[in-house]
């Protein structure tokens, strides 16, 4: 038994199985569905489901309206027979009450019969059967009511269909003398049902197509100021709007937008000074990295001016390679960057007059990774830690620290390795004097493919052999900005 039921279960788990993914798929079309679609969409349903509803309770209350003036009228029919087939009964007169009966019959085409019994329910006169004196059989229907007047109504039901049998009793002087029973055929409600049915189908479909309309005008009408609060808020988040929303209502929505209005007014009048007091740090934030450079620069007389030169010649580099304004004004700053490691190199190496034993020189090469250190106490200096810890890198592979090669070197790093190298090169050094600009370049090109990345190296030569360092401004971001 326990079989049975776990197979009925897993049955009856398959059959829910298609409406769940059915359920599970409608639901993810309406998520993705626009907002204008769901308001049609659920405003036309509480119109659909609200109208048929309606219809339903509308039918059901003609129905039984339509039953009970069927009914009535056959009692009326059925209580004039009565009252006139008293004094028949009592004369015998069967030619008179047949013709009562014929007339009535006549006279109403939803009646399939009518006929007149006695105490002993023997048939007195039939309007369809020649069946005088003969017993009818009671009635095997359901008693659909029963009046304090002695009207009894039953349902009955035959090949013809539904038919509704009404039996009203004769009295006459107080003396009850028999019953008059009219039948009444169920197929006039049914005519008028279909009539009612048609005129409401009519009206429901009237209802479903203004419905749609509506819906789709409520839509429009809701969907405007949301579309223009949603372009607002994508405006706001790109910077790019100029003009006010506009307000299509004063309703909640309205006072929304207008809100919006205020707000975005704020929003722009704050970005304006915030980007004023960005600016404002911006430069004292470059102008505290120069004194920076010139404080490291200061510590040598002879490299006195060294950064703020190899920011000229990186500069130089860097405009001609086409870097945008912000990338550089970031090797701008690099450059001022790079040696700020040899503050912890002792003065003994850093200005010693002879060269450098190999200890000292092991020492004197550290400082790219203690610039590195100092850079990365503050995080919003970190991005020039690459140039900074690589500017000593070798296009083969040869340099320090790290002993990267080829485009593996960060480009602001091979920029500043070939501007380094040339103001070594052509400044005064304690153990030796500065070579000629031709005998730098000279060397620079020698050099090309080893120590040098050779576009970079290219580019400087030919700038160099124009003149172009003649004329440079020395800060060249402040120039161009």
């Amino acid at each position: 038994m326990g079989s049975s039921v776990g197979k009925a279960t897993d049955h009856f788990s398959a059959c829910l199985k298609p409406g769940r993914t059915a359920l599970r798929l409608a639901a993810r079309r309406c998520r993705s569905a626009s907002l204008r679609f769901k308001i049609a969409f659920f405003v036309v349903l509480l119109l659909t489901s609200t109208s048929f509803v309606l219809s339903l309770v509308t039918v059901q209350i003609m129905n039984n309206h339509i039953l009970n003036e069927i009914l009535k009228r056959g009692e009326s029919v059925g209580k004039s027979i009565a009252a006139a087939a008293g004094y028949s009964l009592l004369s015998k007169d069967l030619l008179g009450l047949d013709n009562l009966v014929y007339q009535s019959k006549s006279s109403n085409d939803d009646m399939p019969y009518v006929y007149i019994v006695d105490t002993n329910l023997k048939t007195i006169v039939h309007s369809e059967k020649p069946i005088i004196g003969e017993s009818m059989p009671a009635s095997q229907g359901r008693l659909y009511r029963q009046g304090a007047d002695g009207v009894i109504v039953n349902e009955l039901a035959n090949a013809s269909g539904t038919i509704f049998e009404i039996s009203c009793p004769i009295v006459f002087m107080k003396k009850p003398l028999g019953s008059v029973v009219v039948g009444m055929n169920k197929s006039v409600l049914t005519a008028a049902q279909n009539k009612v049915g048609r005129m409401i189908s009519i009206v429901f479909g009237i209802i479903v197509v203004l419905g749609i309309f509506a819906s789709s005008l409520l839509a429009s009408f809701l969907i405007k100021p949301i579309k223009e609060l949603a372009a607002g808020v994508e405006e706001l988040k790109h910077g790019t709007g100029e003009s006010p929303l506009r307000i299509y209502s004063q309703d909640e929505l309205g006072k929304l937008t207008r809100n919006f209005n205020e707000m975005s007014a704020l929003i722009a009048q704050q970005r304006g000074k915030l980007t004023r007091y960005a600016q404002d740090l911006e430069e004292a934030y470059v102008s505290i990295v120069k004194v920076v450079a010139a404080a490291i620069d200061a510590r040598d007389t002879y490299t006195h001016g060294h950064s703020a030169r190899v920011a000229k010649y990186s500069l130089l580099i860097g405009k001609e390679i086409g870097l945008a304004k912000e990338e550089l004004r970031d090797l701008e700053i690099a450059c001022l960057f790079h040696d700020v490691g040899k503050i912890k190199t002792p003065d003994a190496i850093l200005l010693k007059a002879d060269k450098l034993n190999r200890i000292e020189y092991r020492e004197m090469m550290r400082h790219v990774e203690y610039g590195a250190s100092i850079l990365s106490w503050a995080p919003s200096l970190a991005r020039y830690i690459p140039s900074t810890l690589h500017h000593h890198e070798w296009h083969n592979g040869k340099g320090y620290p790290d002993g990267l090669a080829g485009d593996a070197i960060p480009l602001f790093a091979a920029i500043i390795t070939i501007a380094d190298a040339y103001d070594a090169m052509t400044s005064n050094r304690p153990y030796r004097k500065a070579l000629r600009k031709e005998e730098a370049l000279r060397e620079i090109a020698r050099q090309s493919g080893a120590q040098f990345r050779p576009d970079l190296a290219r580019v400087f030569l030919e700038l160099m052999k124009k003149g172009r360092d003649q004329h440079a401004p020395l800060y060249v971001v402040r120039a161009a900005g």
